[in-house]
Parts: C-alpha cells; structure tokens; sequence
C-alpha cells in the first residue's frame, strides 16, 4: 500500500532521526505543505520516515512519533534530511550506518534529494555530493571539505542547487531552499504566496552570504532599509548607487558597505535579483509583452531581460511565461488556507 496518498501532488519524503531539530522538521511540512494553487489544491504530498517507524528524539525534551518507515524514500519525488546534531559527527569519516544506507538506496535515480544544515554529511556519506557544489553550517563547512574532498564546498551561501541535488546552511537557510524549490516547481507567485502567509521574506538569493554581519541594524546605526523600499518602489527607472546613498544621507563608500554587512550582497546584485523577481511576476500574472515586462521590471530593453534571465534562471523569459502562467500548470496562490484536502 502506498504511503502516498494523493497520486497528483508532488510527494516529498522527509527523513528524520534521533536528534531531530524541531523547526527543521516543520520547515518542509508548513512551506511545502502549504502551497497551493488558485483553486486551492494542495501542490505537495509531504511525510515523515524514519530508518525505523516509532519514536524519534528531538533536540529538544520530546519525541516525534513518525508512522512510515523508508519505504517512504522509495515513492519520492523529493527527499529532504534534515539535521541530527547527535549523529551527523558520526558520518564526518565518510561510512554511514548499515540502516541507513539501505534506506537510501531506495531513492529512485532522478530523485531530488535535499539536505538542511548538518543533514549534508548524510548526503556527503552515501557519495550523494561527490563533484557537486554543496553547503552547509558555516561552523562545519571546513570539516565537511576536510572528511569529503571530493565534494565542492562553498561556504559563502545560504543555499546551493546543483543538478537534482540541493543542500542549504544553517537552520533559517531550510526556509529559503524551500521557498526555492516551490519557486521551481511551480513559480515566484506561489512561491511568494507561501512566504506571505509564513511572514519571511519571499526570497534570498542562494549566493547571499550566510553570515551577515549586520542583519539587524544596531539602534544607534543608521540602516539602509529606506533606500531599499524606495527601490522597490521604482524599479523600473534607472537607480543609481550615489541617488541609493542620497536616501539615507550617506556618501556612496559608507552605503555600499552598510549594505553589504545588512544584506550580504552589493546594491546592484541586489537590484537584479530584484527586477528578476518582479519580471517573474509580471510574466506569471500579466499577458504583457516581453519587452513591456522588462521595461516594468527596469531592464530597459527585452535583449536585456533575456539576459539576465537566462544567466539566473537558465530559461528564456517566453519559455518560463508558458511554464507558470496562471492556468498553465503553476499558478499563483491564494492567502487564505484551502478548505480542505
């Protein structure tokens, strides 16, 4: 008998065990469990398994009862581990568990398979990450090169996608990597639907740096947060660094680092996520032309936004407009719960 029940929705495998963090198993269940689309059905099938059903310990001073066992990772389309900060030291040196390597060997070839935080040794020991990009806690990421030379670790970013398989860093950097595979299942408006009703920002670019050294302004400081409203605002004209710097009265040199230690990134990297984002939006919800879009996003010109769109999103923006249009698969989704299942 399946362990999946409703056979039209992306089914997701989340394998747990015993020093499970509690919010990194909610992580999955709220952001993917609550996406939909805009006849309220439900996009994704998400469960929980253990190498063995029954009681798993958390972290925390309570246990987790998980009915399905891995048979579980054997119907998949995604399969997400997360932490243990009680066993991922173990796989460090490169041998997991006789259990939970079967169960691993019962992911179908082309499954996704995903990792937060520390789960990354777990994929890293079943030779999942060998020549691939990965991350993970930026605390252990020199440990992770070190035990698993094979595998390309960055530990500059919140998240990496590499082919099928995806690894993320700290704790709140699980928010994000599934944010981003909502996004890529089904598009930027579902995806920023989910963020909204969670109350997280809708989207951090994977390269953004994992340890921001401002992240929250410092109440003597002085912040860059209006600046960036304002561009918002005004994305379709052209923004400079020196006009940015001017709304919060700063020279263009203390800006562009205040910046930087508040978001990790530059301005202008910024900026193009940004117009990226709302290029994706437009062309999900609107019939708008091409070269309208990238006027209303601030590309000034179609050849620019195809530019853009291809080195970030490796789609042309015609090709991601038939993929996401509302009505046409992914569509953006509503802010209040479904009804029902």
């Amino acid at each position: 008998m399946s362990v999946f029940r409703r056979p039209h929705r992306h089914r997701v495998a989340v394998l747990v065990r015993n020093g499970l963090l509690p919010i990194e198993l909610g992580i999955p269940h709220r952001l993917l469990g609550w996406s939909w689309d805009e006849r309220g059905e439900r996009l994704y099938e998400v469960v929980t398994c253990a190498v063995r059903p029954g009681p798993v310990r958390t972290d925390a001073d309570f246990t987790v009862t998980v009915e399905h066992g891995p048979e579980a990772l054997a119907e998949a389309d995604t399969v997400i581990v997360p932490a243990s900060h009680e066993l991922d030291d173990a796989y460090a040196g490169g041998q997991l568990d006789a259990p939970l390597a079967a169960a691993l060997a019962l992911v179908r070839p082309g499954t996704r398979i995903a990792s937060i935080c520390t789960g990354a040794f777990v994929l890293a020991a079943a030779g999942l990450l060998d020549g691939k990009r990965a991350t993970t806690h930026w605390a252990s990421c020199e440990r992770l090169q070190r035990m698993h030379p094979a595998v390309k670790v960055d530990p500059d970013v919140l998240y990496v996608a590499d082919g099928d398989v995806l690894t993320s860093a700290g704790v709140a950097s699980g928010i994000d990597l599934c944010l981003h595979m909502v996004r890529e299942d089904f598009g930027a408006a579902v995806a920023n639907s989910v963020a909204r009703r969670t109350v997280v920002p809708p989207h951090r670019d994977g390269g953004q740096a994992q340890f921001i050294e401002r992240p929250v302004p410092d109440a003597e400081t002085s912040s860059t947060g209006a600046a960036r409203d304002w561009a918002l605002r005004h994305l379709e004209r052209p923004i400079g660094l020196r006009e940015l710097a001017s709304k919060e009265s700063m020279s263009v040199r203390t800006f562009t680092r205040r910046f930087r230690e508040e978001v990790g990134t530059s301005p202008q990297q910024w900026l193009t996520r940004q117009r990226i984002e709302r290029a994706r939006h437009l062309l999900e919800s609107s019939r708008l032309p091409v070269d309208a879009v990238a006027s209303a996003a601030g590309f000034g010109s179609a050849s620019s936004l195809r530019l853009h769109f291809q080195s970030a999103l490796g789609v042309s923006p015609s090709t991601y407009r038939r993929t996401f249009r509302v009505g046409a698969g992914g569509a953006p989704g509503r802010d209040a719960p479904p009804g029902g299942e």
